[in-house]
């Protein structure tokens, strides 16, 4: 299993690479179920990994002159201060023990999961559904909900390990008017800080992680962006993000079976 985990940590990258979005995604599941690793602690990996290999992939967008500096910069004030806050404070304060549901108990584990799987449900829709159309030329830069949705990503990203690239990436182009593939790359800038910060908050917290495993599998992400990059100029791009849509939903079908079987079986 561990070694099937390395495997997919290249698909990671291929997912920031392809569509901008995506990685935690596979990240957080792929470090609980294949590499065995506790949900708190693999959040705080999937920080990094995704936080690493979203800057490898922005510094490219950047030299290639792809990035919307001015409208990223005003993005990551406000999400990189809430995740680190929300890594710092707000996560190591949640209870280990929430409520009980018919006799199972949910526990700060497997209720990080199934908020991981609700959000992935939500991203996977939202892939599968068809594209709305903006003029990108008409919109003004509204940056009051640029900032709101700013610490919205913030939270999301410091309780369950997610760069937020889904919601990134629609109010870089609903509220600063910006074209799809310059919001895209302007995001993998916004969520290298967002994550990376965010794992700063858990070394700030006494993390220890094991580097002989984290570094390794950052690399084959590394290497998985490139790749999808290189795809995503020849691809069909909305194909490919309806495709990877629908693997989030089954991947989202089997935490949610995981996480609750308990209750099934009671």
């Amino acid at each position: 299993m561990m070694i099937l985990s390395f495997v997919l940590a290249s698909l990671i990258g291929v997912s920031l690479g392809l569509i901008g979005a995506g990685g935690s995604i596979l990240t957080v599941p792929v470090l609980v179920y294949f590499a065995g690793i506790e949900p708190a602690t693999a959040t705080a990996y999937s920080l990094f990994i995704v936080g690493t290999t979203s800057l490898f992939g922005g510094c490219i967008s950047a030299l290639e002159k792809k990035v919307d500096f001015k409208t990223g910069l005003s993005f990551i004030i406000a999400s990189f201060i809430t995740v680190f806050i929300t890594r710092k404070f707000l996560l190591p304060a949640l209870p280990a023990y929430w409520f009980s549901l018919g006799g199972f108990e949910i526990t700060k584990s497997n209720g990080l999961m199934l908020l991981f799987a609700v959000f992935m449900v939500v991203a996977g829709i939202a892939m599968i559904r068809p594209e709305k159309k903006v003029d990108a030329t008409s919109v003004s830069v509204n940056y009051a909900v640029v900032i709101i949705s700013g610490i919205a990503v913030g939270i999301l990203a410091g309780l369950v390990g997610a760069g937020g690239g889904f919601l990134i990436i629609p109010a870089l182009i609903l509220f600063a008017g910006l074209d799809t593939k310059i919001a895209i790359n302007t995001s993998l800038l916004i969520i290298a800080i967002n994550s990376l910060s965010g794992f700063a908050g858990d070394l700030e917290n006494g993390l220890h992680p094991d580097w002989h495993f984290l570094l390794p599998f950052s690399l084959l992400a590394l290497a998985g962006i490139a790749i999808g990059k290189l795809i995503a100029k020849k691809a069909d791009g909305t194909k490919l993000k309806k495709g990877f849509g629908v693997f989030v939903l089954v991947l989202a079908t089997i935490i949610l079976f995981e996480e609750l079987k308990p209750i099934v079986t009671l």
